[in-house]
């Protein structure tokens, strides 16, 4: 094997060192970033340090200043421009995590609103069987106004057996004295 053979590839050394940083990790700290450049905190402290620096750089004698007006405030400017360099896509990728996480939330939202309406679907199903079950059942009231239909056929027959029972018993009294039929 030739030690000029490009078809297998060198050792790989690295000469920087490896430094890893998990997409999670990163993502959480660019949003508690974003969260931070949103606060009144951090807009009265960018304020402040601009007016300082201001101050500092145009009151001062000029071998304290360090970014003078003269030079308009390069230093400053360069400052500014780097922190915007770095905030606009930390706080697009802060924003693209929320997009996410919403999408993520939007989607459970809708499974359980699917099962909601397919539990909402089956108990109407099953109210609506137990209405029809419940025409085939005797209700209360009927029941009652069968109850009171035969309490009033059974008075009735009391009192036709009751007549009978005299038309029986009077006609027994005549037998026994002898009346028309016997003599």
């Amino acid at each position: 094997m030739a030690v000029d053979d490009f078809e297998i590839p060198r050792s790989s050394r690295r000469r920087l060192p490896s430094f890893t940083v998990s997409p999670e990790t990163f993502g959480r700290g660019a949003e508690a970033f974003a969260r931070f450049m949103g606060t009144p905190a951090f807009l009265v402290g960018m304020t402040v340090f601009c007016a300082v620096w201001l101050v500092w750089n145009t009151l001062l004698p000029e071998s304290w200043q360090f970014d003078p007006r003269s030079l308009n405030f390069t230093l400053l400017t360069l400052i500014l421009s780097l922190q915007a360099s770095y905030a606009a896509p930390l706080i697009l990728l802060a924003e693209n995590r929320s997009t996410d996480r919403d999408r993520v939330e939007f989607e459970h939202d809708r499974q359980r609103a699917e099962r909601n309406l397919a539990d909402t679907e089956y108990l109407a199903r099953e109210v609506a069987a137990l209405r029809i079950a419940m025409r085939e059942v005797a209700t209360r009231d009927f029941i009652r106004s069968e109850l009171k239909d035969l309490l009033k056929e059974l008075e009735e027959e009391n009192r036709q057996d009751g007549s009978r029972s005299e038309e029986v018993d009077s006609e027994a009294e005549e037998h026994r004295r002898g009346g028309p039929r016997g003599g």
